[in-house]
């Protein structure tokens, strides 16, 4: 399961996403999730997945890599639909014991499945197309307006830049380690709740370990580099918009203007 996770992974292809601008990827991915809060009807979830396929398809990502992401999250979706399900209060739809599933319980169990399947998808999109340099610089250039509040924009983009990227490779060392407690005669998937959680205490100790070396080192190399945040700092590869840039720009409002008014109105 660990090697599902997708998000904080990039992969590498030739396709019109993964070369349009990282502004473009980051202001529409923020609108689109915000879209999916909009909506009162099925029918605006069925014009975000359409558009989401859309991206996808032109993405050249393999669509069983995305949803293999989602694996990761199906404990998450689990406790989100028995919750709206049996706390919901409405009219009553099965009765059994001493739960109740309604008819707006179920409704909003089925709605948060999609909403939250659209969103896991659609952050994934952006950060398999997008590599971690330009990740980076795209949040510095989107935030560079909190400069006239003080806000150390580079570093908090860096720190988000940093997280992203110690996805995959924390995920990797959970597996190596698993794997070595596993041969030593470990035991993750047996037994009761409370003792596969007690087996996962020689798991994080020595996770956590290698984390905090991890950024002791990347703190030492940066250290070593002279690296002193973001004043006078050039780029190499300056961020210009392209017209592809606003292209996708225009699609994204047109989708926005259909999916919200088709899933409030209609």
């Amino acid at each position: 399961m660990l090697r599902d996770i997708t998000i904080g992974q990039y992969y590498q292809t030739e396709s019109l996403i993964h070369k349009m601008d990282p502004r473009v990827k980051l202001g529409g991915t923020l609108l689109y999730i915000i879209s999916l809060f909009f909506f009162r009807n099925f029918w605006g979830y069925v014009i975000a997945a359409l558009f989401l396929g859309l991206v996808i398809r032109l993405s050249h990502v393999p669509f069983k890599f995305m949803v293999k992401g989602m694996k990761s999250i199906l404990f998450l979706l689990l406790i989100t639909v028995v919750f709206n399900l049996f706390l919901i209060p409405g009219t009553e739809l099965v009765s059994f014991w001493k739960l109740t599933i309604t008819v707006e319980g179920l409704r909003t169990a089925i709605t948060m499945t999609i909403r939250l399947t659209l969103l896991i998808i659609g952050s994934s999109v952006m950060t398999l197309t997008t590599t971690p340099n330009n990740l980076t610089d795209g949040m510095e250039k989107m935030m560079k307006p909190l400069k006239v509040f003080h806000v150390p924009v580079h570093e908090v983009a860096m720190i988000m830049s940093i997280a992203l990227r110690f996805i995959p490779i924390l995920m990797e060392e959970t597996d190596k380690i698993m794997k070595a407690q596993i041969a030593r005669g470990a035991d993750f998937e047996s037994g009761s709740l409370l003792k596969r959680a007690k087996a996962l205490v020689p798991l994080l100790v020595p996770l956590f370990i290698s984390a905090f070396r991890r950024a002791n080192d990347l703190a030492m190399a940066m250290e070593a580099r002279c690296y002193q945040g973001g004043d006078g700092r050039t780029k190499m590869k300056p961020l210009v918009y392209q017209s592809r840039d606003r292209a996708g720009y225009l699609c994204i409002f047109v989708y926005l203007a259909v999916s919200i008014t088709v899933g409030r109105l209609v």
